[in-house]
C-alpha cells in the first residue's frame, strides 16, 4: 500500500470524532478534572477583582481598616493557593487520562496489525508501518496530553475572564469581544495551510523510516555489494524533502502564531486605553478598574497564544490520526473461519480441487491446481523459482483467501476450521526460521501452556537439536537475541523443527526446510525428518531433489501449473522437466564433491 493511496480515505473531521470517542470510558475522571479546572479558573478571575477592591476602596481613598485589610489579604492568598492546587491536580488528572487513552489506542493499533493478512504486509513497507504505530500515535498523544487539555483550560479561562470583564464594565467588555472573530479567522487560515504541510511532513518521515528499516534489514548485502553511497544518497534525498517540509511549517508558524496574536493584543490594548482616556474627559476613572482590565487583557491573550501555539500540534495530530485510523479501517484481514460448523483435523487428508490464485487480481500465480495428499503420504513440490510452490503453501496455511477452486482437509473446506485447530494441527517449517527474543525453551514452546517442559525436551531430542542445546552454557535457558542472530542457520532450523514437533501436528508443511542447513547437519536431521513424516501428511517444497526421492508423489510445477506428477522413478523415466532438473543438480553435486576432494588432496 502506497503512502498516498489511502490519504483522504478518512476525513479529519471523522478522525477527530473518533479520537473524542476514546474519551468516553473516562467520563467520571474527566468530570472531576473539569470541576477542578473551573475552581482554578474562578480563582484566577477573582484575583484581579480583589485587587481592584483594594485599590479603589482602600488604597486610593487612603482608608486602612486593619481587620478588613487582613481579611482581604488572607482571602487573596487563599484564593491563589487554592487556584494553584486545583491547577496542579487538574493538570495531573488530564495528563493521566490522556496517557490511558493513548495506551489503549496503541494496543488497538498493534492488535489490528496482528490480524492483518499477509496481502497487507506484501504491499506495505515495514518502516512505514512502524512509523504509524510509533510516530503517529506519539503525535496523537500530544493531542490528548497537550492540545485538548490546553484548549479546555484556555476556553474555560477565557469564559471566566470575560465574566470578570462584564462585571467591571459591560461596554468595554462588548468592545473586546471583537477579537473572537479575528482569532477564528486566524485559526482557519492557519489550519488551511498547515494541514497540507503536515501531511507531507508525516509522509516523508514515514518514508525515512521505511528507507532506514530497509537498510538495517539488508546491511550485509549493502556492505557486500558496496551500496553504502547509493543508500546514503537516497536517504539524504528523502531527508532533504523532509527538511523542506519542516521549514515550510516553521515559516508558517513564525508568521501566523505569536506575531499575529501579539499584534492583536496591541490593538485591543490601544482600544482599552483609548476607551478609558476618552471616559476620563467627562468622569472620574477608577484606577482599580483600569488595573483589573489591563490585567485581564494580559490573562486573556495568554490562553489565546497558548491555543494558537497548540494549533501546529493539533494539525499534526489530526494528520497522524487520519493515518492511524486508515490502518485500523484496513479491510485486508487475515482469512478467518467461515460457517457454523466446527470440524477437526483427525486424519490429515489434504485435497486441492482446481485451485487458481492471484496476488494482484490480474496475473494468476496458480492455475487449476489439483492433487490429493492422503494421511501418512508425502507430497513434494518442485519447480523453478516463481513456479508457484510457495503460493500453494500460503493457501494451505490460509495466509491468503482462495480466489477460485477449493481446498479441503479431511473433507471439510479449509475456511471452515477455527484458527486454533488449523494452527495446532498443521505444522510449518520455513526456509528462513524466525526466532523470538527469549530463551531456547520459550522459542520451542511459544507460550503454548499445554506444552510441558518434558514435551519441549522430547521434541528437541526427536529432531536431534538436544545435541547442541546441551552444550550451551544455560542449555534450555540459554538467552536468544533478536532473530537468533548469535546462532548458526542450522541451529535456528533445528529449533524450528523442535517447535513444530512440540505441537505434534497431523499435517507437516516443509518449505525448503533443509536449505539453510549445512551438509553435515542435514544428514543428521534427515533421519529426524523421516520420523517426523511417519503417520503424518507431509507437503514439502524442495530444491534439492535428493531430499525428496522417497516422496509418494512429486508434483512438478512450471508457471503456476502442474506439468508432471509421479514418483521419483516415474519422473526420471518420463525424461521431462524433472529429469533435466535432476541431471543438472546431479552434475553440480558431482563437481562440488570433486572440488572438495581436490582441496583435501592438495592439503595433504
Amino acid at each position: 500500500m502506497n503512502e498516498h493511496d489511502t490519504a483522504g480515505a478518512v476525513s479529519r473531521k471523522s478522525a477527530f470524532r473518533r479520537l473524542i470517542r476514546y474519551m468516553k470510558p473516562h467520563k467520571k475522571a474527566l468530570a472531576g478534572a473539569f470541576t477542578m479546572l473551573i475552581i482554578a479558573t474562578a480563582g484566577d478571575v477573582l484575583g484581579p477583582i480583589l485587587a481592584k477592591v483594594f485599590i479603589d476602596d482602600y488604597l486610593t481613598p487612603r482608608v486602612f481598616d486593619p481587620l478588613k485589610l487582613i481579611v482581604l489579604i488572607v482571602s487573596f492568598i487563599l484564593l491563589y493557593v487554592i487556584a494553584a492546587l486545583m491547577h496542579y491536580f487538574q493538570l495531573i488528572s488530564f495528563q493521566k487520562i490522556a496517557l490511558k487513552i493513548i495506551q489503549q489506542l496503541r494496543v488497538d493499533v498493534f492488535g489490528k496489525v496482528q490480524h492483518l493478512g499477509l496481502a497487507f504486509f506484501d504491499q506495505t513497507p515495514g518502516g512505514s508501518l512502524v512509523s504509524r504505530i510509533t510516530n503517529d500515535t506519539e503525535a496523537i498523544k500530544d493531542l490528548y496530553v497537550s492540545v485538548l487539555s490546553t484548549f479546555v483550560q484556555s476556553m474555560t479561562l477565557l469564559a471566566g475572564i470575560f465574566i470578570g470583564m462584564f462585571i467591571l464594565d459591560v461596554k468595554l467588555a462588548l468592545i473586546c469581544l471583537i477579537i473572537f472573530p479575528i482569532i477564528f479567522i486566524l485559526m482557519q487560515v492557519y489550519r488551511r495551510f498547515s494541514s497540507k504541510i503536515y501531511m507531507r511532513t508525516r509522509q516523508k518521515l514515514s518514508q525515512l523510516n521505511a528507507k532506514l528499516n530497509e537498510s538495517l534489514q539488508g546491511m550485509n548485502i549493502i556492505q557486500a555489494m558496496r551500496q553504502e553511497n547509493r543508500l546514503r544518497k537516497e536517504f539524504g534525498a528523502i531527508n532533504q524533502q523532509h527538511f523542506s517540509a519542516m521549514m515550510k511549517s516553521i515559516r508558517l508558524n513564525s508568521l501566523m502564531l505569536r506575531p499575529a496574536v501579539y499584534a492583536l493584543y496591541l490593538l485591543v490594548l490601544m482600544i482599552t486605553l483609548s476607551f478609558f482616556g476618552i471616559q476620563s474627559f467627562g468622569a472620574v476613572i477608577e484606577v482599580g478598574v483600569l488595573y483589573a482590565f489591563v490585567n485581564y487583557l494580559d490573562q486573556l491573550f495568554e490562553p489565546v497564544n497558548s491555543m494558537m501555539m497548540q494549533l501546529s500540534r493539533f494539525q499534526q495530530a489530526l494528520v497522524s490520526a487520519v493515518r492511524v485510523f486508515e490502518l485500523l479501517d484496513d479491510k485486508r484481514q487475515a482469512p478467518m473461519k467461515e460457517g457454523d460448523g466446527t470440524p477437526s483435523i483427525d486424519k490429515g487428508m489434504v485435497e486441492f480441487q482446481n485451485v487458481s490464485f492471484s496476488y494482484d487480481g490480474k496475473t494468476d500465480i496458480l492455475k487449476n491446481i489439483s492433487f490429493t495428499a492422503k494421511p501418512g503420504e508425502t507430497v513434494a513440490l518442485v519447480g523453478h523459482t516463481g513456479s508457484g510452490k510457495s503460493s500453494i503453501i500460503n493457501l494451505l496455511m490460509r495466509f491468503y483467501p482462495i480466489d477460485r477452486g477449493k481446498i479441503t482437509i479431511d473433507g471439510a473446506p479449509l475456511q471452515s476450521f477455527h484458527d486454533e485447530e488449523l494452527r495446532r494441527k498443521v505444522g510449518l517449517v520455513l526456509q528462513d526460521p524466525f526466532l523470538f527474543v527469549g530463551d531456547v525453551k520459550s522459542n520451542i514452546r511459544l507460550n503454548h501452556d499445554y506444552i510441558t517442559d518434558e514435551q519441549v525436551i522430547k521434541a528437541a531430542e526427536f529432531v536431534q537439536a538436544d545435541s547442541f542445546i546441551e552444550k550451551l552454557p544455560r542449555k534450555y535457558g540459554e538467552p536468544i537475541g533478536e532473530r537468533g542472530a548469535a546462532m548458526s542457520s542450522g541451529q535456528r532450523q533445528l529449533l524450528s523443527f523442535a517447535r513444530t514437533m512440540a505441537l505434534n501436528p497431523k499435517i507437516l508443511v516443509l518449505d525448503e526446510a533443509t536449505a539453510s542447513v549445512d551438509t553435515e547437519t542435514e544428514e543428521a536431521i534427515q533421519e529426524a525428518l523421516q520420523n517426523m513424516r511417519k503417520g503424518r501428511t507431509t507437503i514439502a517444497i524442495a530444491h534439492r531433489l535428493s531430499t525428496i526421492q522417497d516422496a509418494d508423489h512429486i508434483l512438478v510445477l512450471h508457471k503456476g501449473e502442474i506439468v508432471e506428477r509421479g514418483t521419483h522413478q516415474d519422473l526420471l523415466e518420463l525424461r521431462g522437466l524433472y529429469h533435466k532438473m535432476y541431471m543438472l543438480q546431479k552434475g553440480d553435486d558431482l563437481n562440488h564433491h570433486l572440488t572438495l576432494a581436490t582441496r583435501s588432496g592438495g592439503a595433504s
